[in-house]
C-alpha cells in the first residue's frame, strides 16, 4: 500500500468501506490475517480500520464466527405521507406484520382529546411488530378514530398480518389523508420491546409519534412506532423557499 499524508489505517478503513459499498463484501470479511497481507500492515493499524467501520455499524463481529457486513439500514423520508408497507415495496423489499392487539379499546384521555370524542367513546388498537425481509424492525401501536368514519372499525376484521393500514384507510375507505404531525426521539428499549425486536433490554431506538389528518382536519389516527436504532434511519430534504 502507498504512504500518502493520509493515516495508513484511515486508508484502509476507506478502501474496505467502498469494497463494502460497492458489493464487494456482501457478507463476511476475510480473516484478519488475510486483510493484513492484502494491505501489508500490522494487525494493530488493521484493527483501527475495523473499529472505524464498527463504529459505523458497517461491520460488526462475532464471537468464534468472524466479521460481517451489517444490514443495511432502511432509510425513510419523512416529508412524503406513507405508510411501513409503501415505503418497504418502494425500497424493494418484503413487509409482513406480527399482530399482537387488534381490538376495539377505551383509549387514554390524550388519545380521547385529540380524537375530539366524548369520554368513554371506543377507538380501534392496533398494535403489530412490522418486519422486513423477516427481520423485526418496529412496534407499532396505532389508534384510530371512528368519529371519522365509522367504517374504521372494520379493521378489526381484516388480516393486518399481511394487509396495509393506509390502503384500507385510502383505497376501500376512501378517505382522503392530508398531512401528519410527527414527533421523534432517540429512547432506550424496555425490557419486552427489545424481546419482541430481538435486541438487549436498554438498546437505543427511534421513538415516533405520529398523528394523521384527513381533509377535514379531523385527526383519525395516533401511532407511536419504536423502531430499530441499528436498522433504521431517517432522512430529509430541505428545499430553499
Amino acid at each position: 500500500m502507498r504512504e500518502t499524508t493520509v493515516a495508513v489505517y484511515y486508508q484502509i478503513y476507506r478502501d474496505l468501506k467502498e469494497q463494502i459499498e460497492s458489493g464487494g463484501y456482501s457478507e463476511k470479511l476475510p480473516t484478519e490475517e488475510q486483510l493484513c497481507s492484502d494491505f501489508k500492515v500490522s494487525r494493530s493499524t488493521l484493527r483501527r480500520a475495523l473499529d472505524e467501520l464498527k463504529r459505523e455499524l458497517i461491520i460488526e463481529s462475532r464471537r468464534g464466527s468472524g466479521t460481517y457486513v451489517c444490514s443495511r439500514k432502511r432509510e425513510e423520508s419523512i416529508v412524503s405521507l406513507t405508510g411501513f408497507t409503501e415505503e418497504a415495496l418502494r425500497d424493494g423489499k418484503k413487509a409482513t406484520s406480527r399482530v399482537i392487539a387488534n381490538t376495539i379499546v377505551s383509549p387514554p384521555e390524550a388519545i380521547t382529546a385529540l380524537f375530539d370524542i366524548p369520554s368513554g367513546a371506543m377507538v380501534v388498537c392496533l398494535k403489530r411488530v412490522r418486519y422486513l425481509d423477516n427481520e423485526p424492525y418496529a412496534i407499532e401501536e396505532a389508534f384510530l378514530n371512528p368519529a371519522v368514519d365509522i367504517r374504521v372499525l372494520g379493521v378489526v376484521k381484516k388480516n393486518m398480518s399481511r394487509d396495509s393500514l393506509y390502503t384500507f384507510l385510502k383505497n376501500d375507505l376512501g378517505i382522503l389523508l392530508n398531512y401528519a404531525q410527527e414527533t421523534i426521539e432517540v429512547c432506550q428499549m424496555s425490557r419486552e420491546q427489545a424481546r419482541l425486536l430481538r435486541l438487549a433490554e436498554g438498546a437505543l431506538a427511534i421513538m415516533r409519534e405520529r398523528f394523521t389528518y384527513t381533509d377535514k382536519d379531523l385527526c383519525i389516527e395516533v401511532v407511536r412506532s419504536i423502531y430499530r436504532g441499528d436498522r433504521y434511519e431517517l432522512r430529509v430534504t430541505r428545499r430553499i423557499q
